[in-house]
């Protein structure tokens, strides 16, 4: 949540993600911190290479999230988490990746360790997951491949 949060800050963001707004703050910061735009022994250089790569994340991070996106992916992912079963699983913070058997992954943001405990603990992944996961928390599908997921 704190990085969804944190993006959203950077763009100018106020709750929804939208997808027209967000690229024109997306422009406005790549215009302001383009690299290209300091001579090489200026000081600011550096930060604007570091400035430009977040920006770069953040958009692709918040477009992945946006309504028009999920509208767009939801068959896709409707499809993955009912029948594909969840592969593998790690939790950091109040993140939850979950691997399926079809080779996607996805995020999901705000889950709480106590609801990791539960989901683990449950007997029946899947179940647990399409009750108390899936249509409780945002989520975002990862670019990581199997391979990147078992590493």
């Amino acid at each position: 949540m704190k990085r969804i949060n944190e993006y959203k800050k950077l763009f100018g963001v106020e709750k929804d993600i939208d997808l027209k707004l967000l690229k024109r703050s997306y422009r406005n910061l790549v215009k302001e911190w383009h690299p290209d735009k300091f001579q090489d022994d200026d000081a600011l250089k550096q930060e604007a290479e570091v400035q430009s790569r977040t920006i770069i994340d953040g958009y692709h991070f918040l477009v992945s999230m946006a309504p028009e996106t999920k509208e767009k992916n939801l068959p896709e992912y409707t499809e993955t988490i009912t029948n594909a079963g969840i592969e593998d699983y790690k939790h950091k913070g109040l993140l939850l990746e979950i691997s399926y058997t079809d080779g996607t992954t996805y995020e999901y943001f705000g889950v709480t360790k106590p609801i990791y405990l539960k989901m683990i603990n449950s007997g029946n992944l899947n179940r647990f997951a399409k009750r108390s996961i899936y249509p409780k928390f945002t989520y975002r599908k990862s670019k990581k491949t199997r391979e990147e997921a078992h590493a």
